[in-house]
């Protein structure tokens, strides 16, 4: 049997068991020579699109998980949708104009952007916890996977050149950008930008890169022929950065976000816009310029977590999804009033309030989030994360015409609904912010923040990630909050200022939490190995001379003990801080309780140093380093 054979043979079987695998959601497949690439490795095939696994318009859709669409893309001809789903790990292919699912396809962990390349041929698709760009091409109306780049860092989102030869993927770990030869499926370069550069998008002649940087709220402006950052923007205030788009003229970059005041969180201070307010913002692509914005929130009716932002291709229309409120943002483009320094206020300007031809307000239900609209310049395509399905939409009649479902659980479980409650900004006092607009998909964010969860007023206190919430006994930094339903209660009603939920709410959202894992950590090898320096680190950390494994030991890297290490503040109102797990903590932008960190360099040779905190004198200057490296990996 020649070696082509053998491996066509190999993987009839493994297509065959597929449907046992969690990448496997038992489709017929009708090829089954596969290609893949990885940065650097060698190429099975000269030319990725000539082979592959190809699906065609036979499916089998598992009725008992959730696609949870969390962006879509459109064919440049219309003719196709493609989603990509993030609970199932998998890509949908909707045919647009039967409006029918026609095929889906494994992908791998996470999901987070999707896109086609301008020939209509290939689509390309960051899978955050699995590290990689992967690559789809449509073949006989069904898709076919052909590729992978092993890019690492937490791909997120992606921006296509407009010849389609490469592609620039945000780390969002690693403070980079992916430079990507889509030829040759390899990175052919980094770039160093801020910190969690998750979205991006690039000018119509590619040669400049609009980066939003969540975690140092800004957005960066690259020269993409020699990788120099032009210029930033600030974002004062600014925390969850949402997607970007170049307008169609290429002038401006266009983006959400939310802002976070330092004030009191009063009833008073909420309905100004003085704690969480939502904004959309452009930024010039042709130079420094200060940056402009709109304020969304309706006094009474807020607006909370806007995600997405396109426009029409005639510029009549940009639409915006906030996820947190279930709705579509209409506006037309030539009517929003823009501010730069000065502005925008607090709250919606009152002509856009009071004329819905300018603005208009579409409740669309579940958690809208990625949005298309096709060249008709009025049909708009929605990713509904917890409808499971497309939405389409009219913007000329607005209303929802149809809705495409890509598969799911007829009834909801008990995580699910929690999942709902906990993406919810109607839970808090007049919708202005969800549980996620603090702790961004369940994680952290990128300002310290008056929580009032402690009882003290402007005591200002990182947002602690909630991945194995229910394994880290005790809660909150103080460690004085013994019950996690009640801590949770505490929150929605202190915190958001919200209405009590109910004893069936309260189990919903602790089903949820539960789901809340620790996602893959990217600075270990393909093999969860350490490199090097984290080894050498890791014998820093268990030393006597470090004394980090004091406090933080088991699973967990936390005792689950309150302790007193000299950082404490006057305005507390408790003694000594909860030992926070170091899991996950090179995600973190902001460090210690007060935030007064920004990197693990201060907090190990400063704040937090051994010598501060067990007296056995500091390390030197490379067992620092492997130490950082070592916590890192963690």
């Amino acid at each position: 049997m020649s070696r082509h054979s053998v491996k066509a043979s190999i993987i009839i079987i493994l297509l065959a068991i597929w449907p046992l695998f969690p990448r496997g959601l038992g489709f017929e497949a009708k090829a089954v020579d596969t290609t893949t690439a990885t940065e650097g490795g060698d190429r099975a095939a000269a030319d990725p699109v000539a082979q592959g696994t190809q699906v065609g318009a036979e499916h089998s859709l598992p009725s008992d998980l959730d696609r949870s669409p969390v962006d879509l893309a459109l064919s440049p001809d219309g003719r196709w949708i493609v989603t990509a789903n993030q609970i199932s790990n998998s890509v949908s292919l909707i045919d647009a104009q039967a409006a029918k699912l026609v095929a889906e396809l494994p992908c791998g962990e996470h999901p987070v952007d999707i896109a086609f390349t301008p020939d209509g041929n290939r689509i390309l698709v960051t899978t955050q916890w699995s590290g990689q760009l992967e690559v789809f091409t449509l073949r006989q109306g069904g898709l076919m996977f052909t590729g992978e780049v092993k890019v690492g860092f937490d791909p997120a989102g992606i921006a296509v050149t407009s010849d389609g030869k490469r592609a620039f993927v945000g780390q969002v770990a690693n403070s980079q950008v992916a430079e990507i030869d889509l030829a040759e499926l390899r990175v052919i370069r980094r770039l160093e930008v801020g910190q969690w550069p998750r979205y991006l998008t690039l000018s119509p002649d590619d040669q400049r890169l609009a980066v939003g940087n969540g975690g140092d709220s800004c957005i960066s402006v690259v020269d993409t022929i020699s990788g120099e950052t032009l210029y930033e923007e600030p974002l004062a205030n600014g925390t969850n950065l949402g997607q970007m788009r170049t307008s169609t003229d290429g002038q401006y970059a266009y983006f959400t976000w939310m802002v976070y005041r330092t004030n009191p969180i009063t009833v008073g201070n909420i309905r100004r816009g003085w704690v969480l307010a939502s904004r959309i913002g452009r930024v010039r692509l042709d130079g420094p310029s200060y940056r402009e914005a709109i304020s969304l929130d309706v006094p009474g009716r807020a607006v909370a977590d806007p995600h997405d932002l396109v426009i029409s291709d005639d510029q009549e229309w940009l639409v915006a999804s906030a996820s947190g409120t279930h709705e579509l943002l209409i506006y037309r483009l030539s009517e929003m009033p823009f501010i730069a320094q000065g502005g925008p206020g607090d709250l919606i300007d009152r002509r856009l309030e009071r004329d819905r031809d300018l603005f208009d307000r579409l409740d669309v239900g579940g958690r809208p989030m990625g949005l298309r609209i096709a060249s008709d310049n009025r049909t708009l395509y929605v990713a509904n994360y917890l409808r499971n399905a497309i939405q389409v939409v009219d913007l000329k009649t607005r209303k929802v015409t149809s809705e495409i479902p890509l598969g799911g659980p007829q009834k909801k479980s008990l995580a699910r609904k929690g999942m709902e409650i906990f993406y919810d900004g109607q839970r808090s006092l007049d919708q202005w912010y969800s549980c996620h607009s603090c702790h961004q998909d369940g994680g952290t964010n990128a300002r310290p923040m008056d929580t009032w969860n402690d009882g003290t007023e402007m005591s200002l206190k990182t947002v602690l990630p909630l991945h194995e919430v229910t394994k880290t006994f005790p809660w909150t930094w103080h460690g004085w909050q013994q019950n996690l339903t009640e801590a949770m209660d505490k929150s929605i009603t202190s915190t958001m200022k919200g209405k009590p939920p109910s004893a069936e709410d309260k189990r919903a959202l602790i089903a949820y939490l539960a789901t809340l894992k620790s996602p893959p950590n990217p600075f270990r090898d393909a093999n969860g190995q350490l490199n090097t320096a984290a080894k050498r680190g890791k014998t820093v950390f268990y030393s006597k001379k470090a004394g980090c494994v004091d406090c933080h030991h088991g699973p967990r890297f936390t005792d689950g003990q309150i302790h007193d290490v000299g950082l404490g503040s006057d305005k507390d109102a408790y003694q000594g801080y909860n030992t926070p797990s170091l899991i996950g903590v090179y995600r973190k932008v902001r460090l210690l309780h007060s935030g007064r960190a920004r990197d693990l360099n201060r907090v190990i040779n400063d704040l937090h140093s051994p010598g501060r905190v067990n007296g056995e004198g500091d390390l030197t200057e490379k067992e620092a380093l492997d130490l950082i490296e070592y916590l890192k990996s963690l």
